[in-house]
């Protein structure tokens, strides 16, 4: 992110977060140059970041460290010790919160009241300073005091049933859809804009983060599939999910697989060609080829079948010559070989 980098120095963060969505914003925000104080509890009572101890290997034991996880989402800050169910704790925190600009806490709603640190404190005694709070699923509903991770935000967004094949068998992804998007992403914008606005004004904000509201509100296709048929899409039939044989995903011979993206006609076209059957390029949702109907999904076994007969290898050779939003699926430790990664 070298194009942010010193954006927000002089900026001074206080992280009261733990795992992985508020951790993973605060040092984004360490990376665009803010000063970030990570405050943890003292380890005797449970009150450090779980994820010290998050795949811990028998090297960080002997080495006295935390984890490489708990490293990674930390690195750039600093780590101080406070004991905030003490006087003292919380005393030394609101001296701290006197000079910051940013408040970012992970607790569930009240947690900060209970503790005399709630927002109405916090504004009186700094009121340009800007306090995001992180909860699953908001501050002021029937359902704000339940615990729920990643998995459990996604299900009720209505994202999880989604991530389904053909035949409703729902896949868990190993990417952290509400942590990261709903979580991460959406606090780092939110505080972003909240941190312009006191700049402007010298009043801070409350910004109200709910991993499950954000994840739903990004959930922008599906809804309007929704509101325009009143019905769900499909699993494995929708335009994006798989009904269509222009868009998804195809085993290759050696198992591999290549992701198609040839939403566009002439992308279509051009993978027409290439596959060595041009008869195909008016088979597009864009000319009447309905997204999961019985023509789509035989054209699909049909374009299945050839994808099917060269190994991953092959396809990702050829369509390197070919511009049809064709590309191979990588795994994690073959990026750093491949030419997208690479910089310079």
């Amino acid at each position: 992110m070298t194009s942010d980098a010193g954006a927000l120095c002089g900026i001074t963060v206080i992280d009261l977060t733990r795992l992985l969505p508020g951790p993973l914003a605060t040092r984004h925000l360490a990376e665009m140059g803010a000063t970030v104080l990570k405050i943890e509890g003292p380890a005797r009572d449970g009150q450090e970041d779980g994820t010290r101890h998050m795949g811990l290997t028998r090297a960080d034991r002997e080495a006295g460290r935390p984890s490489l996880t708990f490293r990674a989402l930390n690195e750039g800050k600093q780590l101080h010790e406070i004991d905030l169910r003490s006087d003292a704790g919380r005393a030394r925190l609101l001296e701290l919160a006197r000079g910051a600009d940013l408040l970012v806490e992970g607790f569930r709603p009240g947690v900060m009241e209970r503790l005399g640190l709630g927002w109405e404190t916090l504004h009186a005694l700094n009121p340009r300073l800007v306090v995001c709070a992180i909860t699953g699923y908001g501050q002021h509903n029937a359902w704000s005091h339940r615990a729920g991770h990643d998995i459990n935000y996604i299900a009720m967004a209505g994202v999880l049933e989604q991530i389904a094949t053909i035949d409703g068998e729902v896949a868990v992804p190993n990417f952290q859809i509400g942590d990261l998007m709903g979580g991460t992403q959406a606090a780092v914008s939110g505080m972003l804009a909240a941190l312009l606005a006191a700049q402007r004004s010298g009043r801070g904000r409350f910004v109200d983060v709910s991993m499950t509201h954000e994840v739903h509100r990004h959930h922008v296709l599906a809804r309007i599939t929704l509101e325009a048929t009143g019905r769900t899409p499909a699993p494995g039939r929708d335009l994006l999910s798989g009904g269509a044989p222009c868009y998804g995903v195809y085993r290759c011979a050696d198992g591999r697989f290549v992701a198609v993206g040839a939403l566009e006609m002439k992308f279509w076209a051009a993978l027409c060609e290439a596959l060595g059957h041009p008869e195909w390029r008016e088979r597009h949702w864009s000319r009447g080829l309905v997204p999961g109907g019985a023509d789509s999904m035989a054209l699909r076994g049909a374009v299945a079948a050839v994808f099917a007969s060269q190994t991953m290898a092959h396809w990702a050779a050829l369509f390197e010559r070919v511009d049809a939003c064709v590309t191979p699926v990588l795994r994690l430790d073959e990026l750093a070989a491949h030419p997208v990664h690479r910089t310079g």
